[in-house]
């Protein structure tokens, strides 16, 4: 019997000369297609895998999964990756990875395959993640393997091979940019964007108006918030309510998107220690981000808002570096559950602005914090305070 390989496709030129490459060398390829929510005809690509020799396709609908299970648990921890990138293609690797040891399991293999490069952050994601889910994992990663190296130096060969062995791609002019989409986000590398002060053009960007043809006009919503998930969004300017993870985390990417908000544009830090430019949709995400963490300020006290921001750096980082299973992981994330509830936050014109927030869990004492009223607080005892707090600078002072 032929070996079973269980192989992450996207129907796209690289991993679909990738699937007949390893029906040649005599392996039986099943092909999985996860549905993280991008825009593609899955059909279509399962037609393809079909043709080109893959004797079983699994299309995997992840989408409300991904949000629930992954995105919501990562917003919790405010978690971004440098102190920009909000981890859209990071977060969607751990679920397609995962479901794909699910599969093999099922069909009694231990050999996986993918098409990432040998110069990025998904090959590692993605076998890390094998390696912890199935320790017995066979890894076959083509472009680390000499057998590959030696006969695709770049997409000319690719071409070639296709058209040799009939494989149905549509063969196109390159795009001047590879992309990444899911429901987080869409990201543009490589290509004119390795030149980092190659401006992106406006006709580049899939979920997001330019903020300069955003509506001039403010759109009211609420977002409430259970245990730090988002639960109910409340429009106030259309009187509309939408409910349900995946539906409104739909809603926000829409509504984001008309309205200017969620683009970035960044050099970040790979883990293979490369530095790579990236620009970024992510239109949901930046409206979660701002609410949830604007809710906190309200809802936790200051010295776990301080110790939640020095663990949200290390799990960003974790969930970059492709360690999300891990059991660092697990204890970081058991430290990240405070309740919250509502958040009222303004969109306009590419800008997200916290107009109110509520909670039942509100730290927040208004007669304290009046500069009208005493509220319980005897300012005299701040002169003690003051002394003390200061009295190692005074000697530190004495020795400068």
């Amino acid at each position: 019997m032929k070996q079973k390989v269980i192989l992450a496709y996207s129907g796209g030129l690289d991993t679909s000369v990738m699937l007949k490459w390893l029906v040649n060398k005599g392996y039986n390829v099943i092909a999985y297609i996860a549905d993280v929510g991008q825009k593609e005809d899955f059909e279509k690509i399962e037609e393809k895998a079909i043709a080109t020799g893959a004797s079983k396709v699994y299309i995997e609908d992840l989408k409300k999964e991904l949000v629930e299970k992954y995105v919501f648990q990562m917003l919790k921890a405010n978690a971004v990756y440098e102190g920009q990138y909000l981890l859209g293609t990071a977060i969607a690797r751990p679920i397609i990875a995962k479901k794909q040891v699910e599969i093999a399991k099922k069909e009694n293999t231990n050999i996986l395959a993918h098409g990432c490069t040998g110069k990025g952050n998904d090959q590692i994601r993605f076998e890390f993640i094998w390696m912890q889910l199935m320790p017995t994992v066979q890894i076959i990663s083509p472009w680390k393997q000499d057998e590959w190296l030696s006969e695709f130096k770049g997409r000319k060969d690719l071409i070639n091979y296709a058209k040799k062995h009939n494989i149905p791609c549509e063969v196109t002019k390159q795009k001047p940019y590879s992309t990444d989409e899911n429901l987080m986000h869409i990201s543009y590398e490589s290509g004119i964007l390795e030149d980092t002060g190659c401006k992106p053009k406006e006709e580049m960007f899939k979920l997001t108006k330019s903020p300069k043809n955003a509506p001039d006009k403010e759109t009211e919503i609420i977002i409430e918030f259970k245990k730090g998930i988002p639960v109910k969004i409340v429009n106030l300017t259309e009187n509309k309510t939408i409910t349900g993870s995946l539906e409104l985390f739909s809603y926000l990417n829409t509504l984001a998107g008309e309205n200017g908000i969620g683009r970035i544009d960044i050099v970040e830090d790979r883990y293979v220690g490369i530095k790579s430019r990236g620009v970024y949709e992510t239109p949901a995400g930046t409206i979660l981000y701002k609410a949830h963490q604007d809710l906190e300020s309200l809802v936790l006290d200051g010295e776990v808002i301080h110790l939640k921001q020095e663990m949200s750096i290390k799990i960003a980082k974790l969930i970059y570096n492709g360690f999300w299973h891990s059991p660092e992981m697990k204890i970081l994330m058991a430290a990240i559950n405070k309740s919250q509830e509502k958040v009222t936050g303004i969109l306009y014109k590419g800008n997200v602005i916290v107009t109110g927030r509520e909670s039942k869990y509100s730290l927040y004492n208004e007669a304290l914090s009046s500069m009208e009223i005493e509220g319980g607080y005897n300012q005299k005892d701040a002169e003690g305070f003051i002394k003390i707090s200061g009295l190692r600078l005074k000697l530190s002072g004495d020795k400068q």
